[in-house]
């Protein structure tokens, strides 16, 4: 893989880990599309370090009054019913991540093996841009973050279960979620963000000891400063779609994400069964 190629896919990354139509199906199908090498698990965990990045960033002021109301800390302005719903918000965000955790240790690597066919991913990405509509045409949409209850936390965490599936979205079945839960367009975006960092960190601790060990076999092709350029770039790239796509829920609808799915998947697929695709 060049630099060139690491840098597109880190602006891919950066690009589909926060809008609601899929990194893992754009990681998977751009390669596939372009005749790209595949990257390998090194290069994914750089590209999703990148993005656990942006996201700690952005919400770090939210993170740290979050940890210290969890914790039972009080801090300086903020009022106690503040720190009462933070306090109750980091509890949920943290019981929200066990269903994700427990199917990604049991699924993860069936799924990656059996799954990740372009055809599969095409038909995830229609079947959930549908699910968006449908949330969008039923959603009462009059909840904000200070409403969320520890049912909201669990459905919508056993909702980000199911990302483990390419094509899914973790923001965009998350957001749906929220949304069928009757959370504004924003609070529901905004607590998927915050419910991602704890699964990414967790998958990216996971990996990371296996990846020293192939480093130090050898085993690992491209070069850290590669790694580095991926880090940085998805990093920069997720933190702007973060703030633009926060901004853009308080004004308008996911319709536009929704005609996307449908339109890449019906795509792909045109692909997959032509001659061309089938010789891919």
């Amino acid at each position: 893989m060049s630099l060139f190629q690491a840098i597109i896919l880190a602006i891919i990354q950066g690009l589909t880990e926060f809008l609601p139509v899929s990194s893992t199906a754009h990681l998977v199908l751009f390669p596939w599309l372009l005749h790209w090498p595949d990257p390998g698990q090194a290069f994914d965990v750089a590209l999703h370090a990148g993005t656990l990045l942006a996201v700690l960033l952005f919400f770090v002021r939210d993170w740290m009054e979050l940890t210290l109301a969890g914790l039972g800390f009080n801090y300086r302005g903020r009022g106690e019913t503040s720190v009462q719903q933070n306090r109750k918000l980091f509890w949920y965000l943290i019981a929200a991540t066990i269903p994700a955790a427990i199917a990604g240790f049991l699924f993860e690597h069936k799924i990656e093996e059996h799954l990740r066919q372009p055809v599969y991913i095409a038909g995830s990405m229609i079947g959930v841009g549908l699910l968006m509509w449908y949330a969008e045409y039923i959603g009462r949409l009059d909840r904000g973050m200070d409403r969320i209850g520890f049912g909201d936390a669990m459905v919508i965490g056993t909702a980000q279960a199911i990302a483990l599936f390419p094509g899914v979205s973790r923001s965009g079945i998350t957001i749906t979620e929220g949304l069928f839960r009757g959370l504004t367009r924003e609070a529901a975006a905004r607590f998927s963000f915050l419910l991602s960092a704890p699964i990414i960190a967790g998958a990216a601790a996971h990996d990371l000891p296996k990846l020293i060990k192939l480093h130090h076999a050898g085993q690992i092709e491209l070069p850290l400063s590669t790694l580095l350029v991926a880090v940085a770039v998805s990093a920069a790239v997720g933190y702007l779609v973060i703030a633009f796509f926060l901004q853009y829920l308080r004004t308008r609808t996911l319709k536009i994400f929704v005609y996307y799915r449908i339109v890449f998947g019906i795509v792909i697929l045109a692909i997959w069964f032509l001659p061309i695709g089938a010789a891919r």
